[in-house]
């Protein structure tokens, strides 16, 4: 397992936001987490990066990332694509992307990496050089998700990736993102998009009040009623 996370708790203050969450995501693999607002996506997803303390086994690729700070877990091959993007909106799309590779030193490498993020997406070498703010929010989106790339992660972690971006960049997002675990990056998704997480996701946890309510294949969830019910809109 590339991933393995046993009995993992988090709060903020005296709120619990995590309560005993156990999961794995292996090599290569595609893990989408589903729930509502409020069950706790987000901080998984925190926890996992520290940027948001956590108590519990918490291991990546045969070690612990407990008492690392949140850059040592960017050492270690897991990159943050957060929610709301967090860009830095008065630079231009080449250097949010190149930000992303502030701790490597292999020019050769880094340059490789920027022309596969192009590859991907192609708009962003369009517009390279213009400031990210005057971007659409899909077109951020896609800027967000390459920034986290230049990190040449082997754990990518994307958390809403769809929100509020438009249905025909949506469905180009959601295709870079299973090209992106056919190169071999795996990735953990938190996404309230249902119907397309499950599309392209191997296994699924479903979040409610910070516990794992559920788990299974995205085949085994597409097909369980009650997930068509509260996450599909189908009655």
């Amino acid at each position: 397992m590339l991933l393995e996370i046993e009995h993992l708790r988090a709060s903020y203050g005296k709120a619990a936001a995590l309560e005993d969450i156990t999961m794995h995501v292996d090599s290569g693999e595609l893990v989408a987490v589903l729930g509502p607002n409020g069950a706790g996506k987000t901080t998984l997803l925190k926890a996992i990066s520290r940027s948001v303390a956590g108590q519990g086994r918490l291991d990546f690729d045969g070690a612990s990332l407990h008492g690392l700070p949140a850059h040592a877990v960017v050492g270690r091959g897991i990159c943050h694509c957060p929610e709301g993007r967090r860009l830095f909106t008065e630079l231009t799309v080449k250097k949010n992307l190149m930000l992303g590779a502030y701790l490597r030193n292999d020019r050769v490498a880094i340059e490789r990496d920027y022309q596969r993020v192009c590859e991907l997406f192609p708009i962003l070498r369009e517009r390279a050089s213009q400031i990210v703010s005057t971007l659409s929010g899909g077109q951020q989106q896609m800027v967000a998700i390459g920034r986290a790339l230049m990190g040449a992660p082997k754990l990518l972690l994307l958390d809403e990736p769809s929100v509020g971006i438009a249905h025909r960049l949506k469905v180009e997002i959601f295709n870079a993102i299973r090209t992106i675990r056919e190169g071999g990056v795996a990735i953990l998704m938190a996404e309230q998009d249902a119907q397309s997480a499950l599309r392209i996701a191997d296994r699924v946890y479903v979040l409610e009040h910070g516990h794992v309510a559920q788990s299974g294949t995205a085949a085994e969830l597409a097909s369980d009623n009650r997930i068509q019910q509260i996450y599909l809109g189908v009655a």
